[in-house]
This record gives C-alpha cells, sequence and structure tokens, in this order.
C-alpha cells in the first residue's frame, strides 16, 4: 500500500511513525519515573526536578540540533534522536541500587536531547514535503503531526503506569528499550531521502536567527510556554494531591486525559482559526486567540481567592484552558514552520523550539516557587500575565493577504 503513495507523502507517514513512536516512550518514561520516586517517598516538588536537566538540555539541544540538522541532514538528527533515547532507557536498568537520583537525571538529560532532535528534525521535515505554495496543505500536516504527538504522549502516561503495575518498572523499561530500537532499525533502513541539509554549511554564528519574525514568534512561544507550565507541571498536581486528597492515579489518569484531548484539539486547529474565513492565520490570529486564553487563568485566579469550590474551578478551568492552549500551540507551529526559511529550515525551527525548551524550563522553576511562597491563585495570575505578553508579540508580524488553499471548502 505505501509503494502506491507518492515520496513526499510516504516519507512524511514515516516521519510521523517515528515520532509516535519515540513520543510513546516519552509519556511513559515519563510516568514510570515519576511513579517509582513518588513509591520510594519523594515528594511531587522533589520529583518534578528530576525533570530538570530533561528541560534544561532540550534549551541547548533545540539551538545546537537545528544547526547539526542543517550541516548533515535532518533524517540523520532524528535517527540520532531514536538512538539516544534507546541509551536513556537502557541507563534505567542498572541494579536498583544504582538507580540514584544524579544517575536517572542524567538518563533524563539524555532523553531530553533525544526528545528534541527528534522533535526538530519532524517539524522541520514537514516543510520540505510540501510545495511553497500549498500552505493550507503545511498548516494540516503540522497540526496533524503536533495533535497526534500530544495525544500519544498522553496514552503514553497511562501505557507506563499499567505496564508498571503488569510487570514491574524494569521489566517496562527493557520492553520500551526493545521497541524502540526495532523503530530505530527500521528508521535506518527506510528513510532515504537526506532531508534539510543546507546547500551552504551553516556556520556557528548561524545559530541565532536573523530573522525578525523568527525572533517574534521564538518570542511569543517562550511565555505562552512559561504560561501553561507555571501553574500545571507542579503547582497543580500538588495542589490536587495535597488539598483536594486525591490519590496519585486520579492525578495521573486525570492529567493524562488533558493531555490527550489537549492533543485531539491540536489535530483540528484548522478548522478553528481558517476554514471558516479561507483566510491564512497570522500575526493578528494568534493575538486573538492568545488574548481569549489569558482571560482564563484570570478567572480562576479570582474564583479561587473568593473560595468558590476548588475542585470545580481547577477542572473546568483546565479543560477549557486546553482547548484554547491546544490552538494556540498549533496555531503558533504552523507560524514557524510557515516563516521559516527553506534552506537550514531546522536552523529557525531549531532556534524556536529552543525558546519553547526554555519557556518550558522558566514555567518549572517558577510553578515550584511561586506555589511555595504565594499558592495557586498566584501561580494563576502569574500565569495569565505571561499568555497577554504571549499575545502581543505575534502583532508584529507580516499579515497574510492570500486565501487559504484548500481549506475554505
Amino acid at each position: 500500500m505505501l509503494a502506491r503513495l507518492s515520496p513526499d507523502v510516504r516519507q512524511y507517514l514515516l516521519i510521523t511513525g517515528n515520532y509516535w513512536a519515540f513520543t510513546l516512550t516519552d509519556g511513559a518514561l515519563r510516568m514510570l519515573v515519576v511513579l517509582h520516586f513518588h513509591q520510594l517517598g519523594y515528594s511531587p516538588l522533589q520529583v518534578a526536578m528530576l525533570f530538570l536537566f530533561y528541560e534544561i538540555f532540550g534549551v541547548i539541544t533545540n539551538l545546537f540540533g537545528g544547526w547539526l540538522g542543517a550541516r548533515v541532514g535532518l533524517n540523520r538528527t532524528m535517527n540520532l534522536g531514536l538512538a539516544m533515547q534507546v541509551v536513556a532507557l537502557s541507563m534505567l536498568l542498572v541494579p536498583a541500587a544504582l538507580l540514584t537520583v544524579p544517575w536517572v537525571m542524567a538518563a533524563q538529560a539524555l532523553s531530553g536531547i533525544a526528545k528534541d532532535l527528534n522533535k526538530m528534525s519532524a517539524k522541520s521535515s514537514i516543510k520540505l514535503l510540501v510545495p511553497g505554495d500549498q500552505q493550507g496543505m503545511l498548516y494540516r500536516w503540522v497540526a496533524a503531526l503536533t495533535g497526534s504527538k500530544n495525544a500519544l504522549k498522553g496514552i503514553g502516561f497511562f501505557l507506563g503506569g499499567a505496564l508498571l503495575t503488569l510487570i514491574g518498572f524494569r521489566a517496562t523499561i527493557a520492553a520500551m528499550a526493545i521497541a524502540l530500537a526495532v523503530v530505530w532499525v527500521l528508521s535506518l533502513m527506510l528513510l532515504k531521502r537526506d532531508l534539510g541539509k543546507a546547500r551552504n554549511k551553516p556556520k556557528f554564528r548561524d545559530l541565532f536567527s536573523k530573522s525578525r519574525a523568527i525572533n517574534l514568534l521564538s518570542a511569543a512561544r517562550l511565555f505562552l510556554f512559561s504560561a501553561r507550565d507555571v501553574w500545571f507541571v507542579v503547582a497543580l498536581p500538588v495542589f490536587l494531591a495535597q488539598s483536594l486528597g486525591w490519590d496519585f492515579w486520579q492525578v495521573g489518569g486525570f492529567l493524562a486525559a488533558w493531555v490527550i484531548g489537549y492533543g485531539v484539539v491540536q489535530s483540528l486547529a484548522p478548522y478553528f482559526t481558517g476554514r471558516g474565513s479561507g483566510r491564512l492565520p497570522d500575526g493578528r490570529t494568534a493575538f486573538a486567540w492568545a488574548a481569549v486564553l489569558a482571560v482564563v487563568p484570570a478567572v480562576m485566579a479570582a474564583m479561587l481567592a473568593r473560595e468558590l469550590p476548588a475542585q470545580t474551578v481547577l477542572i473546568v478551568g483546565l479543560l477549557v484552558f486546553g482547548v484554547l492552549f491546544a490552538i494556540n500551540s498549533s496555531l503558533h507551529s504552523y507560524l514557524i514552520v510557515s516563516h521559516a526559511t527553506e534552506d537550514g529550515v531546522s536552523l529557525d525551527v531549531g532556534f524556536y523550539y529552543m525558546a519553547n525548551a526554555l519557556g518550558r524550563l522558566l514555567g518549572t522553576v517558577l510553578s515550584g516557587w511561586v506555589f511555595q511562597v504565594a499558592g495557586l491563585e498566584a501561580c494563576l495570575a502569574l500565569s495569565a500575565v505571561l499568555v497577554g505578553i504571549a499575545a502581543l508579540l505575534p502583532l508584529a508580524l507580516p499579515r497574510h493577504t492570500n486565501a487559504l488553499p484548500g481549506l475554505a471548502t
């Protein structure tokens, strides 16, 4: 069946399959580490800090990974990411006595590098597989890849918890390492096209974007993801467990379901932001959707301050926030790929996702600190401010004037 498809579609499906396989192991690994160290008596904040190197190395990898992809090609960086994730998983197969916090943090650092190499390669590749005059198709393909990734990450949360219960920590890690090694070998065999290698070898100074549009979008992405993680990563799970009395499975299951729903909405983002009007989304579109999003955490903070039922406020608020954030995230993902230069696309995409990782890192640190000092209401209020900043930055982007081919049907 694959043989009857065009070469570009086959490449897209292979890249997406690689990304899906990686994402499943990434989500499952996160849940396995959380559960395992929770069982060892670590507090939620301490468990969250285990992922600090994961985020720090994500910042570094996105910056250098884009440069590497432009020099050696995106297929090579994608396969390198798969191989590194196999090594990261294998590091957790050491005897229990050697499974110390520094060792796990080192494995997470390697996993963070692998994840961002894989993501940067997948999203950069799409730019080169879609003709430049087919922006509607580009938006749909980016949205499908981004949304399916997050849905599968949520499924990975469930998979990690279920396999941990059924076969234990070491057996689950071993099974994932073997499965991903098979995917890696298949990828080496099937990904023949050398995508993304720049015609002119980029120099080290080219790591930093010279495009005003890319810089604006990168700054907006930093504030957008800081706004999510400042209350979602540490403050929310700790509040649900400590203040509302939810057990770990309730917390983990709810957040996993949220991530799956978030991914589904991301896949549908083109229908919300372009199909009705038949216009390409631009900076004004990004401003409008982010402005609406900023209202949600502000209202939630006000409701909690007035001592309205916290469980209802958080569940309803998180669902509304998730829908709006998913649309914002998918819209930003399209805009960066659209504005990236075709020759050395991974440089622009890598720089952008460096800002994304930096935003997650900033949000994670602020989430623990602000929650500990001032509580969940303060985290939500700060989230509203950060989204507001993210809303204003894209206003300076160039406007699209052409209709959106294939979407206004």
